[in-house]
């Protein structure tokens, strides 16, 4: 079985295009490849309570869950709009991301 590859990274500024959390605006915690799904900080933020343990105080704790990756789209770094994530290969053999609306590297 093989995982997919993604454009979107950890660490990526991304924008919620679809959903309950539209507009909303994070960073990228976590890409879980197997089920094709991303953490974003601030976004599909859940309530759970949690027993403490001797590790753990416990109490009501926040936390994100992953949404799909389909529904996020990257943040283009020079004028802040969502934008398309292409791929260059440099004279010296590297790779490197862009994003297609401005041709700012990512």
């Amino acid at each position: 079985m093989s995982v997919a590859k993604f454009k979107i990274r950890k660490g990526d500024s991304v924008v919620v295009r679809t959903g309950s959390h539209k507009g909303k605006k994070g960073e990228v915690l976590k890409v879980i490849q197997s089920d094709a799904k991303v953490v974003v900080k601030g976004v599909n933020v859940v309530k759970r309570h949690t027993k403490p343990t001797p590790t753990n105080a416990g109490g009501i704790v926040e936390k994100e869950l992953p949404i799909h990756i389909s529904n996020v789209a990257i943040i283009d770094p020079k004028d802040g709009v969502a934008t398309k994530i292409g791929f260059k290969i440099q004279k010296d053999g590297t790779k490197i991301r862009f994003a297609k609306k401005s041709g700012e590297t990512l």
